[in-house]
């Protein structure tokens, strides 16, 4: 139950010899000493709803079995010591009372400290132990299944373990997606909250405000399949992410303006159609009516709202998005309510499971796709690439998922061509390249729903 914390298990090195062969060994090699307890948090891949997270919408994510493990020694001493199992992630350490975050440089122990400088403002503590701390990663960084996020849960629970505090899983999801905006990445909480809420064998229906979960049972004769184009996006890097969050943003403010509603206080695309009381369907009239399509410059947008080009920048735009000199208002909001239209068509056919229903499932994916890539313009030409390859072997279905701008593709194929869809994709994507030379288990894999975050003691 969403009300309950992360459960804590107890495993035996030959259930997970990961954990308490190589993390124990290199732990006790790196702080000559023993870990107390492990944390896990997953990975994610978002099936379909890209983008609207933050835009107040539902989204359908299941958890992966790539993961962020951390080994944890609780220490007498107020000094943080942060190790990675991987040689390019450098040592850090730093006293625990004085965590500092500097998000202009893209560091990877900001993550780790994301997670735990919100479990310490949560409960607004000063005195706080410190600990060792050894990383190890699956997931492959970049590339839209969430291991930045994943990090930032897996410190999070580290820390209230090591506190010896309680918090549901709904509070760690909605702190970690608070804390990870101290890197400066303007997210809506679905990769934190699937990251706490998953359960093995089922997709997730996350919807907010409130935060809660739903089961979504996939169908039985697809899987799904992770295909990664070998581009990297860090979503931190770049101000493309951003940009977005901010053009929904204005798009929400002004299509309030346009039907006479308080626009000041609106920040997501979904008030407007909630204050509305009308359809998604309707709410893409609404957008056809009071948008247009040509990009609208900084001057036009506090025109329509009469307000300064000053208080545009510092009351309702963020840091890193205040040069920007053109918004595409029209183009975000058409796909952020189509999107969250297909978003809720995709649970009900997992529903009524229709004999078809591979096929039109398959079908919200690839629409998925074309307005991401057309009207959102998040993808990349290599994802493109993937994304028709894909279709060409037997997936019914294939889009981005996570942010875009590089990263995976998901994809939807029959079970029974599996096998043949894998060689296939494989050859004409990653061999007729360079990009063989990269570690073939992150490349392409199938995967199935796995489960959410959780403490480990060893038996």
């Amino acid at each position: 139950m969403a009300t309950e914390g992360p459960a804590t298990r107890r495993v035996q090195v030959a259930e997970h010899p990961r954990l308490l062969l190589k993390l124990k060994e290199m732990f006790k090699s790196k702080f000559a000493s023993i870990p107390k307890f492990y944390v896990r948090a997953p990975g994610r891949v978002n099936i379909i709803g890209e983008h609207i997270d933050y835009c107040g919408y539902s989204v359908l994510p299941m958890a992966v079995e790539q993961d962020m493990l951390i080994a944890v020694e609780p220490v007498k001493t107020h000094t943080l010591q942060l190790a990675n199992t991987n040689p390019l992630y450098p040592d850090f350490s730093t006293s625990a009372n004085n965590v500092q975050i500097d998000k202009t440089k893209l560091l990877w122990h900001n993550y780790f400290l994301c997670g735990f400088k919100g479990i310490q403002e949560h409960f607004g503590l000063n005195n706080l132990p410190g600990m060792n701390c050894l990383v190890d990663g699956t997931i492959p960084p970049s590339s839209g299944l969430s291991s930045s996020s994943a990090l930032v849960c897996c410190a999070g629970l580290v820390t209230l373990t090591v506190l010896g505090m309680q918090l549901s899983k709904v509070e760690l999801a909605e702190i970690c997606t608070k804390s990870e905006r101290y890197i400066g990445t303007e997210g809506g909480g679905m990769d934190q909250s699937i990251s706490f809420l998953a359960e093995e064998g089922t997709a997730k229906l996350i919807e907010f405000g409130p935060l809660r979960a739903t089961d979504v049972k996939l169908p039985s004769g697809a899987v799904f399949v992770i295909a990664n184009s070998c581009v990297e996006m860090n979503k931190a890097a770049t101000s493309h992410f951003n940009i977005r969050v901010m053009e929904c943003r204005l798009a929400a403010k002004l299509l309030a303006k346009y039907k006479s509603l308080q626009w000041d206080t609106v920040l997501q695309l979904e008030e407007v159609q909630a204050k509305l009381g009308v359809s998604l369907e309707e709410m893409l009239l609404v957008t056809e009516d009071g948008l247009h399509p040509e990009p609208y410059t900084p001057e036009e947008i506090c025109r329509n709202l009469g307000i300064s080009l000053e208080e545009l920048r510092t009351q309702i735009l963020s840091p890193n998005t205040q040069d920007v000199l053109i918004f595409k208002l029209y183009q975000r909001a058409k796909h952020v309510y189509s999107e969250a239209a297909r978003v809720l068509q995709f649970k009900k056919i997992c529903e009524e499971a229709p004999d078809n229903t591979v096929q039109l499932l398959g079908e919200l994916m690839n629409q998925s796709h074309a307005s991401c890539r057309d009207m959102y313009e998040c993808s990349c030409p290599e994802l493109d690439q993937l994304v028709d390859i894909c279709r060409k072997f037997g997936a019914q279905g294939s889009r981005l998922t996570g942010a875009g701008w590089g990263g995976c593709t998901v994809s939807i194929v029959p079970a029974d061509e599996l096998s043949n869809f894998l060689a296939n994709v494989h050859e004409a994507y990653y061999q007729k390249s360079d990009r063989s030379s990269v570690l073939e288990k992150q490349s392409l894999f199938a995967t199935k729903p796995g489960g959410g975050a959780l403490v480990f003691l060893e038996a």
